[in-house]
């Protein structure tokens, strides 16, 4: 009898034992392990111990995490991305979420950057490639070549908008992205509207480039390309202080404050500078926004010839038809500028 005791005690340790271990290994893999939602960048060269030192805080236990990754061979099969983990997921269903690649896309914007180089910075805030591999692929010189750009003309491929991408996007597939929403976007009732202009997708962009820096109002914007689109269709120079103060900032650096254009700087030498050589320039002063594109391909159509900034509206102009309307105007903007003190 007290051997059958004993062998029933050891029988009751054992499944006891065996009950403790088996909810101990049940517990590493499928108890919740996240404490709270959580998203986490893994970044292209990340090693397990990286990621496990990235991941901890967000982990209720880091040892079991470890094992279970390590059981389901994880260490060697990282893979890149942005990653949405749910508060409460445990160990085996997070180690296959990160196992399979499934990232989570994000939401990527950029509005009107005046370079490729600020361009370039943007996008890199939002995706893993830097700065530096962005704008060199954005100025490979092959590939704008293969699509009609060239470098001064580049930066106009890029139209402001939202676009969703994966946060381990490469700096080359950005690019390439950009291509074929650009293709998208210039659709054949664009691209109509571009030649009953009389103006190539390149040109339209240019101008509305020059109406962008032109006027900060939506609502202006296709009187301003109207004029604009009067002066380039009668051989007259377009005469766009934006594109003096573009010249400027060739000489001086893009950082250059520019608060009012000098008689002296009409002069200057550029081909940018629309006072000194007729028809548009080289290339975009800015990256326009759709507004801009749009005010082109939509003008309005009148008989306004000229324009400067009007000092009862100063996000506005006031436009003339003749030079002697426009001189009157002028005068007043000018006065202005003397009583604010603005010299430069």
């Amino acid at each position: 009898m007290t051997k059958k005791k004993t062998l029933l005690s050891i029988l009751a340790i054992l499944v006891i034992v065996s009950s403790i271990l088996i909810y101990n290994f049940y517990n590493k893999i499928y108890a919740s392990n996240i404490k709270e939602d959580t998203i986490i960048y893994i970044s292209s060269n990340a090693d397990f111990n990286k990621l496990v030192e990235q991941i901890s805080p967000s982990l209720t236990n880091k040892n079991s995490f470890i094992w279970v990754a390590e059981q389901k061979n994880y260490p060697k099969t990282i893979k890149a991305g942005k990653y949405h983990l749910k508060k409460g997921i445990n160990n085996n269903d997070l180690i296959n979420l990160l196992r399979s690649g499934n990232q989570t896309p994000l939401k990527l914007s950029f509005n009107n950057q005046e370079t490729l180089e600020k361009l370039a910075g943007r996008i890199a805030q939002q995706i893993e490639p830097d700065s530096i591999s962005l704008l060199k692929v954005f100025k490979d010189s092959k590939f704008l070549s293969n699509n009609n750009f060239t470098k001064q003309t580049a930066l106009g491929m890029y139209i402001p908008n939202s676009y969703e991408v994966y946060w381990n996007t490469s700096a080359t597939r950005f690019r390439d992205k950009m291509l074929k929403e650009y293709i998208h976007f210039w659709n054949p009732k664009r691209k109509e509207k571009a030649k009953k202009q009389k103006l190539s997708i390149n040109q339209v962009i240019i101008l509305a480039s020059i109406v962008q820096k032109e006027t900060a109002s939506i609502d202006e914007r296709s009187k301003v390309a109207g004029l604009y689109l009067n002066r380039l269709n009668d051989g007259w120079p377009l005469q766009a202080d934006p594109t003096v103060i573009f010249s400027i900032k060739e000489k001086l650096g893009q950082n250059t404050i520019i608060k009012r254009v000098l008689l002296k700087d009409l002069k200057i030498n550029s081909k940018y500078n629309t006072y000194k050589y007729a028809g548009l320039p080289p290339g975009p002063i800015s990256m326009p926004d759709i507004s801009s594109i749009n005010a082109v391909l939509n003008p309005e159509i009148h008989d306004y010839y000229y324009m400067c900034a009007d000092i009862k509206q100063l996000n506005r102009h006031a436009f003339a038809r003749t030079l002697s309307q426009h001189n009157r105007n002028a005068v007043k903007y000018q006065n202005w500028l003397n009583k604010q003190g603005i010299n430069r």
